[in-house]
C-alpha cells in the first residue's frame, strides 16, 4: 500500500508540475505584458521552483563526451563491459589513450545512481582508465533473477577485478567501503592475482561504533524488527520486479531530506530569489543539483536489511564476526593492498574515525602502505565532488595510486 500510494501522488504532483510549469512559461513569455511588471515575475519564479521540484525523474546520464589528456582534449565513450542482473561494469574509455592506472569507482547502493560520481569519474579520467559499478534499479529487475544481499554484492566486486584483470586500483564511496574491505580480504587471503593494489575508501562506515551520526542512530534506536514492518515496500505490478520486496528510493530520499530540511528549504529560497531577479545561470545550478539527488532508486529488502543488521546494529566486520559464504572475512589478511582512508571533517553521515578504522584492523598491513587523510571543512558530499573535492582530495587518491601501480 505504501508504494502504491506513493505512484498515486507521483502521478499527480506530475501533472501539477506540468500545469506549473506551462504557467510560469506563459508568465515569462516576452509578449505577456506580466512578464514585466506586477506580480508576474514573482508568481512565475514560484511555479518555476515547483514545477522542478514535484517533476518525475529518471536514471541521469553521465553525460561525460570528453576529457582533457597533455593539455589535448579526448573524446570519452561508455562501454558496458560486463552486464549482471543487478548491475554492469562501465568504463567510459579515452580515444586514442591506452596504459594508465586501471580504475574501479565503486558507486553506493544506497538509494541514488551510479551517476551521483559523475564529478568524482570526471576528476580521475584525465590520468586514469576509469571503470564504475553502474548498479540497477531494483525495481526493474523481475522476480526470475533472483535476490542480491551483501554476500551478493561481494561476489560482483570480485568479478568485476577479475574483468579488468591484475593490478587494478579500488575506490568506494561511502557505502560500499565495507564490501570493498571484504572483497580485498578475502582476494588477499586467497592470494587472488586480480586484487586490487590499492583501496582507497571515503566517508565509508567501516566501524559505526567510532563518532556515531545521526544516521548511525537511528540505527541503532530501533529493533531489525522496526526496518522490517516500516521501510519494506512491494513492487507496484507496472514494474518490471513486480512483486519484490524492496527498501524504495523514495524513503531514503525523504530521510535524507528531513536530515536537512533547513538547509533544502534554503537552497530552494535561494533558487526562488535568482529567478525573480533573472539570474538563470545560479538558478540552474541548484536545479542540476537537485535533478540528481531526486533522482533515486530502490534496493532489494535483503541487502537494506541485511547491511543494516551486519553494518550499522551489530558491526560485525570491525568485532571479526563477518562472514562471506561461510569464510570468515579476516581484514589482518590484507598484507600487500595500499590502503587509503579518507574522512571529512564535517562529515554528517560517517562520522570522523569510522573509515580510519579500516587502518587499525588491516594490523599486518605495513606502515608504509596505510594512510590517513582528514579534508578540512569538507562535508560527506564533498569528499567526492565539487572544488573541494578535485582541488584537495583528488590530489591525495592519484598520488597514492601512483606510489603504487
Amino acid at each position: 500500500m505504501l508504494y502504491d500510494a506513493y505512484e498515486m501522488q507521483r502521478s499527480l504532483l506530475a501533472g501539477a508540475s506540468a500545469f506549473a510549469n506551462m504557467g510560469a512559461e506563459f508568465l515569462q513569455n516576452p509578449v505577456n505584458p506580466f512578464a514585466y511588471f506586477g506580480g508576474g515575475p514573482i508568481l512565475a519564479s514560484a511555479l518555476d521552483v515547483f514545477a522542478h521540484a514535484a517533476a518525475p525523474r529518471g536514471k541521469p546520464a553521465f553525460g561525460l563526451v570528453q576529457t582533457e589528456v597533455d593539455g589535448r582534449k579526448v573524446v570519452v565513450t561508455e562501454e558496458i563491459v560486463l552486464q549482471k542482473p543487478f548491475g554492469q561494469l562501465k568504463r567510459f574509455a579515452r580515444e586514442g589513450i591506452e596504459g594508465g592506472p586501471r580504475l574501479l569507482i565503486v558507486a553506493p547502493m544506497s538509494g541514488h545512481y551510479a551517476t551521483l560520481l559523475r564529478g568524482t569519474v570526471e576528476r580521475m579520467l584525465p590520468g586514469h582508465d576509469v571503470y564504475i559499478t553502474d548498479w540497477r534499479d531494483a525495481k526493474l529487475v523481475p522476480l526470475r533473477e533472483g535476490r542480491f544481499d551483501l554476500d551478493d554484492y561481494i561476489d560482483y566486486l570480485i568479478e568485476f577485478l577479475e574483468h579488468i584483470g591484475p593490478g587494478a586500483h579500488m575506490l568506494a564511496v561511502c557505502q560500499p567501503s565495507v564490501p570493498c574491505y571484504a572483497a580485498a580480504a578475502l582476494m588477499a587471503k586467497d592470494e587472488h592475482p586480480c586484487r586490487p593494489k590499492t583501496l582507497t575508501m571515503m566517508g565509508g562506515p567501516i566501524d559505526t561504533r567510532e563518532a556515531p551520526t545521526a544516521v548511525n542512530n537511528l540505527s541503532t534506536e530501533r529493533p531489525h524488527s522496526w526496518f522490517e514492518q516500516n521501510v519494506i515496500a512491494t513492487v507496484p505490478m507496472h514494474y518490471p520486479g513486480a512483486g519484490r520486496a524492496v527498501y524504495p528510493g523514495f524513503l531514503q530520499l525523504a530521510g535524507f531530506m528531513s536530515m536537512n530540511l533547513g538547509d533544502h528549504m534554503t537552497s530552494h529560497w535561494e533558487m526562488f530569489k535568482h529567478l525573480v531577479v533573472g539570474d538563470d545561470d545560479s538558478a540552474d545550478a541548484t536545479k542540476r543539483f537537485y535533478d540528481e539527488y531526486r533522482a533515486v532508486c530502490d534496493m532489494t529488502a535483503e541487502f537494506y536489511l541485511e547491511t543494516v543488521d551486519v553494518v550499522f546494529q551489530r558491526h560485525l566486520l570491525p568485532r571479526g564476526q563477518f562472514y562471506h559464504r561461510g569464510k570468515r572475512v579476516d581484514p589482518q589478511a590484507i598484507k600487500d593492498i595500499a590502503i587509503l582512508a579518507i574522512e571529512g571533517e564535517r562529515d554528517d553521515i560517517s562520522g570522523v574515525g569510522q573509515t580510519k578504522a579500516a587502518l587499525t584492523l588491516a594490523k599486518n598491513l605495513p606502515a608504509k602502505s596505510k594512510k590517513y587523510h582528514l579534508a578540512p571543512e569538507v562535508g560527506h558530499y564533498g569528499i567526492f565532488n565539487g572544488s573541494k573535492w578535485r582541488t584537495r582530495i583528488a590530489p591525495v587518491v592519484e598520488e597514492w595510486i601512483a606510489k603504487f601501480d
